[in-house]
């Protein structure tokens, strides 16, 4: 096991589009720059057969994904290898991720303790009222007062992260502004068959659809991923609302301690991979 190199990082995204997990087309290269030390792979007789992340918020907080073995050496114990090794580089923090069902009992067992589950809904992007006034281009707002609500929805500040999710090409997000305040934000980015949101913050639900719609709008008749929080009851709602069906889930799941998120403002996370 090693730190993947810059020019390595596509074969995480390349093993998740294998198993289904439908990346965006830039997500890999807007995750390098949350955490360069954060991004492993798994060699064999110098071949790439396993990878995982690692990264690492502020000075306690760290989350996992990207977890994945190629099938062909499944079983043999390669996994568990790169997961001790990823583990041990977050060491006295509380680690996060989002475990897909059939791995859920094997990261029990590793310490983890489920929080909520996060559920993938789907449809096609329809706007369903004009744009509500207040609301821009978040590209145009100063990146420092982007962060400072992110910050207060994730839990911790991610300043590198958001500089290149808010600035690669194809990104596209609405901010909800009252007078110098941020009241919610969301973006959408392009997957190979549409388009993913994430994150879409909010105070309140109101906030939350009008930014909604907005990317809805931006993006009309696209296919529209969202990932909801199953205990924002808002959240679940404004999916039923807009027509999106279920189609996946997580357990979000925490080692070391517990995050204490305003799931009531999380109307769609950012990514599985990073939170």
């Amino acid at each position: 096991m090693r730190l993947a190199k810059e020019d390595e990082i596509q074969f995480l995204c390349d093993l998740a589009a294998g198993e289904g997990w439908n990346p965006g087309l830039r997500d890999i290269e807007c995750f390098y720059q949350a955490d360069k030390t954060g991004f492993f792979i798994g060699l064999l007789n110098e071949e790439p057969i396993a990878c995982i992340s690692a990264v690492k918020y502020g000075a306690d907080y760290g989350f996992v994904g990207f977890y994945i073995v190629r099938e062909q050496w499944r079983g043999k114990g390669y996994g568990l290898s790169i997961w001790d090794y990823a583990l041990n580089s977050l060491s006295g923090r509380i680690v996060g991720l989002d475990g897909v069902v059939d791995q859920q009992d094997n990261y029990i067992k590793s310490g983890f303790k489920l929080s909520h589950r996060n559920i993938r809904f789907e449809g096609t992007a329809r706007a369903q009222g004009k744009k509500a006034p207040g609301l821009v281009d978040v590209k145009s707002l100063p990146l420092e007062q982007i962060m400072a609500f992110d910050a207060g929805c994730f839990f911790q500040e991610r300043k590198d992260f958001l500089k290149a999710w808010l600035g690669e090409e194809g990104h596209q997000g609405f901010a909800a502004v009252d007078g110098d305040k941020i009241r919610g934000y969301g973006l959408v980015r392009p997957f190979f068959d549409g388009y993913k949101t994430g994150p879409l913050f909010a105070d309140d639900p109101v906030v939350a659809n009008d930014v909604f719609d907005a990317l809805c709008a931006a993006i009309e008749g696209n296919t529209i991923i969202l990932d909801v929080p199953e205990n924002n009851t808002e959240g679940l709602l404004l999916a039923e609302r807009y027509g999106l069906v279920q189609s996946f889930e997580t357990a979000r799941m925490y080692k070391g301690g517990s995050i204490n998120l305003p799931l009531d403002r999380i109307y769609g996370i950012t990514s599985f991979e990073l939170g």
